[in-house]
């Protein structure tokens, strides 16, 4: 009985694709973007190799734009693919 109500209370699910690939790039360049303006200082702490490639933040900079970008990302791709465009 309980298996069978969590069963209907399912969302649909979706499989990856590659629309799904490029809305989380997106969200993540976007949260660099972000953590780049917002973070006070983006270069203090441990530097992380080839910096240059991550706006020269450092890696707890680089940790929380990921974080930041993986959270409005999988925001996004749920919304998205529960609107049906994914």
């Amino acid at each position: 009985m309980f298996t069978s109500l969590l069963a209907a209370t399912a969302p649909a699910t979706f499989h990856w694709s590659p629309k799904v690939a490029l809305v989380m790039i997106a969200c993540n360049v976007l949260a660099y973007a972000i953590a780049k303006a917002n973070i006070a200082q983006p270069n203090e702490g441990f530097e992380i190799p080839n910096s240059k490639f991550f706006g020269g933040m450092s890696h707890a900079s680089v940790v929380a734009a990921n974080c930041l970008g993986h959270v409005l990302g999988i925001g996004s791709i749920v919304g998205l693919a529960s609107r049906g465009l994914l």
